[in-house]
């Protein structure tokens, strides 16, 4: 795959991992509006109840809702990100690998009051550590409705988007839901481990 325009996103799904990782270059989309509804500020991952939602809480938008994504700010009022970090940890402590990737992780939940953005681009320089992945990366510096790279920036919609099949792997709590499809990559990192990116190398993306 060529170079892939994504947006950051608050842990990527595996899909978009997998055309990332893929790609031969990636560009991330920086200069757009603040949209809602899309994994820029949430995150799924499996639970023992089945998909828990991981919401980031962010400030008001304004009245127009029209706010440069570059400028939005987590609402530090409520500590979200001690909420989710308990809540990865009680989903996968059990599974094969979290114990040996969580002191990389745990310092991407110290903080509440972010920039979205730039946190969203921290957690994929930690995935991308985790992984043992080069991946070069750069950032737009204008916002193109028909930009020159593969445009895979709906892979951020968290409702409505490109449904892709993935091959399933081994997932804590499957014998009670079954293999769930395209969570965040961490579901991935936890279960796989060290195989993760053999598996986001090797995933059929021909319905991208």
């Amino acid at each position: 795959m060529e170079t892939v325009l994504v947006y950051p996103a608050y842990f990527p799904t595996v899909v978009q991992m997998a055309a990332m990782v893929q790609s031969d270059a990636v560009v991330f989309e920086v200069c757009d509006n603040y949209q809602k509804q899309t994994y820029r500020n949430r995150a799924r991952i499996a639970h023992t109840n089945g998909v828990l939602s991981l919401n980031v809480p962010v400030k008001h938008l304004g009245r127009d809702g029209n706010l440069p994504a570059s400028k939005v700010e987590t609402e530090a009022a409520f500590p979200w990100n001690i909420q989710h970090w308990k809540s990865i940890q009680n989903a996968y402590r059990t599974s094969p690998f979290f114990e040996f990737y969580e002191d990389e992780l745990a310092p991407l939940f110290e903080k509440a009051d972010v920039k979205l953005q730039a946190h969203n681009l921290q957690i994929f320089r930690t995935i991308c550590a985790v992984l043992d992945l080069e991946l070069s990366f750069s950032v737009t510096e204008e916002y193109h409705k028909e930009p020159s790279q593969t445009d895979l920036r709906n892979l951020i919609k968290a409702k409505g988007g490109r449904q892709i099949e993935v091959s399933s792997y081994h997932q804590v709590f499957e014998d009670r839901h079954g293999f769930i499809p395209n969570l965040c990559v961490l579901d991935l990192i936890f279960n796989e481990g060290p195989n993760s990116l053999t598996y986001l190398q090797q995933l059929d993306l021909g319905g991208l």
